[in-house]
């Protein structure tokens, strides 16, 4: 059995001092979850033993969501309380720090829930996030965080004191932990990450074209768009790492350019409904068919909160060099599903990839920005010259160029 308190006490560690790169005199805004307190204690440690000026925290509770879903009125879940997207804007004018504690809190909370409720009400995600995001005014930084109920959902053929052991070894073993130095670990992975970004990047692709078992897709790009992993730098200059663990490259596609349709190959945890085997249609970079096994309606739901919400805004691509495909679970959570396979996302895009200025206006706006994932060694992806030329780009899982 692992010791769970040591290892809360590593990842804190982690994510404060290399994820968030917290500095002395921020504030810290923290994301958590009712069942995380522990972890969410050790993070405030771990940032007032580097100099915080304050950590505040925002908990979560999915339980509280279903009786919103259930029992209120519909015509109200689009209403969001100001003064969390007023803490949001404090925390971005400020330069403060934000951490956010991933993983399903009670992952069968919405399961009697109707579909097109579910979808209606996406919080604690606020609209306003992509907009700071692109400010660069924050270090900021996402980490998974086991519960029990978590646990069981991953490994249901577990006993659930071994599924909870199962989840917390996986988790340290994607996050590094079981490395005598992570930061030095996290740095020569990082390092990989973008040499492979800027190899892309001097490409200078027209388009991307994926094709493997329910999926053949064409997504343009922006002639002055640059790929990039996730090591993000602040306006004041501050480096950190927005997820971990992390494993992608990714790039903000044009959103008018996309067409063909898409099969999602891991379930989609969307803010507490799970979509299992999604298939979503596009033409001339609009989604104009979403289907599913279970859920499909709340993936519908999400894509008409706004006109930009059925384009895409992202393409990330993951080889199989990283820690979490590997290990071929779904872990329901898309922080680590995202970084086991290549995927895309609806919504909001990145204007800061984007340098040219009547692109930069094209670049996709949506109150929303939900990953899924269609990554699998079966996968092929080419990048598309201006020209038409077809250069491979992954096969199998591993970089052709």
């Amino acid at each position: 059995m692992h010791d769970y308190d040591d290892l809360a006490r590593r990842l804190a560690d982690l994510v404060v001092g290399f994820g968030a790169n917290v500095q002395p005199g921020q504030l810290v805004g923290v994301t958590s979850y009712i069942g995380k307190e522990g972890i969410t204690r050790d993070i405030a440690r771990a940032a007032y033993k580097r100099g915080a000026t304050f950590v505040d925290v925002l908990y979560f509770d999915q339980l509280l969501k279903r009786e919103r879903l259930l029992r209120g009125d519909p015509e109200t879940f689009g209403y969001i309380p100001p003064w969390m997207v007023d803490r949001l804007r404090y925390l971005s004018d400020e330069r403060a720090a934000r951490i956010s504690l991933s993983g399903p809190q009670a992952p069968h909370a919405l399961d009697d829930v109707p579909a097109d409720r579910s979808g209606a009400d996406l919080l604690p995600f606020l609209p306003e996030v992509g907009h700071v995001v692109n400010l660069h005014t924050t270090n900021w930084s996402a980490v998974p965080a086991p519960t029990q109920a978590w646990a069981e959902l991953v490994f249901p053929d577990d006993e659930p004191a071994a599924a909870y052991d199962h989840l917390w070894g996986a988790i340290a073993h994607v996050c590094r932990l079981d490395e005598a130095d992570p930061v030095a670990v996290w740095e020569t992975r990082m390092a990989e990450l973008n040499r492979g970004a800027a190899v892309l990047s001097e490409r200078r692709f027209d388009a991307i074209h994926l094709e493997g078992p329910g999926t053949d897709l064409t997504l343009g790009l922006f002639g002055s768009s640059v790929w990039e992993a996730a090591e993000f730098e602040t306006v004041d200059g501050i480096v950190h790492y927005p997820n971990l663990p992390t494993e992608e490259v990714f790039t903000t596609p044009d959103p008018l350019r996309v067409d063909g349709h898409v099969t999602a190959t891991m379930p989609l945890e969307l803010y507490g409904t799970i979509i299992r085997g999604l298939r979503v249609e596009f033409e001339g970079g609009r989604v104009t068919g979403i289907d599913a096994d279970e859920n499909a309606e709340t993936l519908r739901t999400a894509v008409a909160k706004d006109e930009g919400a059925g384009r895409l805004g992202e393409l990330a691509l993951v080889d199989g060099s990283g820690r979490i495909g590997p290990l071929q679970t779904v872990f329901f959570d898309t922080l680590l599903d995202e970084n086991a396979a290549s995927h895309i996302a609806l919504g909001n895009g990145f204007t800061y990839q984007v340098a040219d200025e009547a692109e930069l206006q094209r670049v996709n706006q949506s109150q929303i920005h939900i990953d899924f994932m269609i990554g699998s060694p079966e996968l092929d992806v080419d990048g598309v010259t201006a020209a038409g030329e077809r250069v491979p780009v992954l096969r199998q899982g591993a970089w052709q160029v």
